[in-house]
């Protein structure tokens, strides 16, 4: 068997047998790049109306104290988009809640028990599955699938830096697809190879080969405080000074742009402070603060201009990843790079499954088989965990996941009628044709 045939036949493998998974990653993870842009379209209590300046960080502290007395705060982020306000995680009752805080008029605006952006992280993350790992492998899988996909294409695809715009029409919908298919694929080569190794990277950190993992992420600093007399009625987290721990970590950093305090309620765990410096492309925690929650005397100082290369190729694989290093137009430019990739799966399966059904009518190929099962079954396991995150992580009401329900019938409607249904009328028209053509 030749090799290009060999290739071309794994090619196919990948994009059919394991269409729909492969479709879910893909596209959870374009839906994921403008999730903050989502949140921003949907809670008008994060839409941030920047005038003046930033409020003190004990002030909107207290704020959210007023408003969750019996919580406490776990994360606190400053986002880099200019048009967010501050999310404030509080945990109350076990139930995390992401307030919405105006930092320049130091007011409360709103809260929710997901957003956007956590739904989609987690979706593209680990799927939902209940056992974090597997979800999370499963993804980190398809980096070597669509590196795979790439590279076999390349290779039986000859000369094919001549056909960037080469797109065949009026020969029929078969050739406009396949034509179309190397297109889209030829002009999102860039991403895929983008995606695929970043994704590569992800799966040598999470298995800790050649020690990545354990060079990227220093062990936090460990305190031996003894505990102090206080109001147990009130969390520790309300009543540390944020103003003082703000400045003595961009005394440590200089020039830091704070976009995220991790505060404690435990005396014997330090404050964690991240955000930017001068060093472009890394994400927050490259430049890390760790802070006495008693003293607050820096426990350990990282600087983003001293890390390790190890430690620098991990810290710009989520900004690459997710095209947020250069604000709103790298997150656009990902998002429709995304999308070209999810629509390569899409035609993909509709010129594999066009060809299947027309040999099966033929009665020279048998179906699918097992497979269609396996990527069904996947499907609505995902699903099934989807939803069960909705009521029981992030107890929502039944208002969204309606809608939610709603939308998954629709799509599962148009599923069946794009891809078996016209298919398989398609199919019989044109063996009805060529049966009159030969009478």
């Amino acid at each position: 068997m030749k090799v290009n045939k060999v290739l071309f036949q794994l090619h196919g493998w990948i994009g059919i047998k394991l269409s729909i998974l492969f479709f879910i990653v893909c596209f959870s993870g374009t839906l994921a790049t403008l999730s903050n842009e989502m949140d921003w379209l949907f809670y008008p209590a994060i839409r941030a109306n920047k005038a003046g300046e930033r409020v003190a960080y004990n002030k909107l502290a207290n704020e959210v104290q007023k408003a969750y007395p019996d919580g406490s705060i776990t994360y606190w982020v400053m986002p880099k988009e200019p048009y967010l306000n501050d999310i404030v995680y509080v945990d109350l009752n076990g139930q995390r809640h992401y307030v919405f805080v105006d930092p320049y008029k130091g007011t409360v605006t709103g809260a929710t028990t997901v957003t956007f952006q956590r739904f989609f992280r987690d979706f593209h993350y680990y799927l939902f599955m209940p056992f974090y790992q597997i979800g999370y492998f499963t993804v980190l899988i398809f980096a070597f699938l669509l590196f795979a996909s790439l590279m076999t294409a390349l290779v039986f695809y000859k000369k094919w830096w001549r056909k960037l715009l080469d797109l065949k029409t009026g020969s029929g919908k078969l050739v406009l697809f396949r034509s179309l298919h190397r297109l889209v694929g030829l002009w999102s080569l860039p991403f895929v190879l983008v995606f695929s190794l970043t994704g590569i990277w992800y799966f040598i950190e999470r298995t800790n080969l050649g020690k990545v993992s354990d060079l990227s992420n220093p062990p936090t600093p460990r305190l031996s405080n003894e505990q102090i007399d206080q109001d147990t009625s009130v969390s520790f987290s309300y009543v540390l000074d944020y103003d003082r721990a703000a400045h003595v970590a961009k005394q440590a950093i200089p020039g830091l742009q704070i976009r995220g305090i991790v505060p404690t309620d435990d005396v014997k765990s330090p404050i964690y402070l991240r955000g930017k410096s001068h060093v472009p492309l890394v994400r927050n925690r490259a430049n890390r603060v760790y802070l006495d929650p008693l003293s607050y005397a820096p426990l350990m100082v990282q600087k983003a201009e001293d890390i390790p290369t190890v430690m620098y190729l991990n810290d710009i694989a989520d900004p690459i990843h997710f095209g947020n290093w250069g604000g709103l137009l790298t997150k656009i430019i990902w998002f429709f790079s995304g999308l070209a990739i999810s629509s390569l799966i899409l035609t993909g399966i509709w010129i594999a499954l066009r060809r299947q059904a027309r040999k099966i009518a033929e009665g020279v190929a048998k179906p699918l088989g097992a497979w269609k099962f396996i990527n069904w079954g996947i499907t609505l396991g995902i699903i099934f965990f989807m939803f069960s995150f909705m009521v029981v992580q992030y107890a929502l009401s039944w208002k969204p996941i309606f809608a939610v329900g709603i939308l998954v019938v629709l799509l599962g409607w148009l599923t069946w009628f794009v891809f078996d249904y016209r298919i398989s009328q398609s199919v019989k028209r044109t063996l009805q044709t060529r049966a009159h053509q030969k009478v």
